[in-house]
């Protein structure tokens, strides 16, 4: 019997962690799975279950794949979230869905506590997306970058990465001219939401950051970042500027486009489908050295913060790496 056309099991995902602050656990899981309506209009973070519920009925959800195990680092947490995304299993501890599924996902956005977190399923061998930022620290990507090295399945990145806003703006940058500057307003701090003004950012100038310099004043952070192709990129980040979140402006000699992030929901079903075709094919949708050029600039922000808006040259943070 040929059974070459037969339709593959669905990928098994789970999804670990939750951290104040992040409500990915409910997002890409209901993005995966699909929902519940009634037990996500629970939801803590109300803005899910309005993007969720603006989605035609029946229409969320990723064929092929499936959130099948759910552990949250408050215990009291998961039955909440299981039932919003419909997750059949929770377990005790993250390293017990280790021989139940084929890949997982971290869904903390701290940056500082990543490898601790992802070290027992690389040591698996399980394909593992990380959330942004994948690490602030020089040690943190010290390991992950040896990790990858020795043949570690890993993926990290903003949702913004796939914002469908970019598609829109990357087909019409011609249209500025040649690009001289470019700016993004952001929330919280540098160091957990400076990548998603840097990554669809860095969509547009591709490789070649040159250096980072990082000026703070109370509630407020400005990243002054040189591209090699003479770009620069102004990057505040208002720590209570929650309503600024996601507006970006590209000038160029021929012009200025505005570009704002809407419509969530598509960013990160990308991104999780993205996830979803690395596990089943192995070839990332990226090369890992573009999530390791914007881990440093983080870490060339923090060093410049740390130093009197010192300007840090990427080549200095590079040469703490292994090469």
């Amino acid at each position: 019997m040929n059974n070459s056309s037969a339709t593959p099991p669905p990928v098994r995902l789970a999804m670990l962690g939750m951290i104040p602050g992040n409500g990915h656990p409910y997002s890409w899981s209901a993005i995966v799975n699909g929902f519940d309506p009634v037990a996500m209009a629970r939801c803590p973070y109300p803005v899910i279950p309005v993007y969720l519920g603006a989605r035609p009925a029946g229409s969320v959800g990723i064929p092929g794949a499936r959130v099948t195990h759910l552990w949250t680092d408050n215990p009291a947490e998961a039955p909440d979230v299981a039932a919003a995304a419909l997750i059949p299993r929770v377990v005790a501890r993250p390293e017990d869905v280790i021989g139940e599924v084929d890949a997982v996902v971290i869904a903390t956005d701290d940056g500082l506590d990543h490898v601790r977190r992802a070290r027992p399923f690389i040591e698996a061998g399980l394909p593992v997306f990380v959330d942004k930022p994948l690490a602030t620290s020089l040690e943190e990507l010290r390991t992950f970058l040896a990790w990858e090295k020795a043949g570690a399945k890993l993926l990290s990145s903003s949702g913004l990465r796939y914002a469908p806003e970019l598609d829109t703006c990357l087909a019409n940058l011609k249209s500025l001219g040649e690009l001289r500057w470019l700016c993004g307003l952001s929330c919280k701090t540098w160091e957990r939401y400076g990548i998603h003004l840097l990554e669809p950012l860095y969509r547009i100038v591709g490789p070649g950051i040159v250096s980072v310099r990082l000026e703070s004043a109370p509630g407020l952070e400005i990243a002054h970042l040189v591209h090699r192709s003479g770009v620069q990129l102004t990057l505040p980040v208002i720590y209570d500027g929650g309503p600024t979140f996601g507006n970006l402006q590209l000038g160029g000699t021929a012009g200025l486009m505005p570009v704002k992030f809407t419509d969530t929901y598509t960013g990160f079903r990308r991104q999780m489908v993205s996830f979803v075709d690395f596990v089943r094919c192995g070839v990332a949708p990226y090369p890992f050295a573009e999530t390791v050029e914007l881990m440093v600039a983080l870490i060339a922000g923090l060093r410049s913060r740390a130093e009197n808006s010192r300007r840090v040259e990427l080549a200095e943070i590079y040469a703490q790496l292994p090469s």
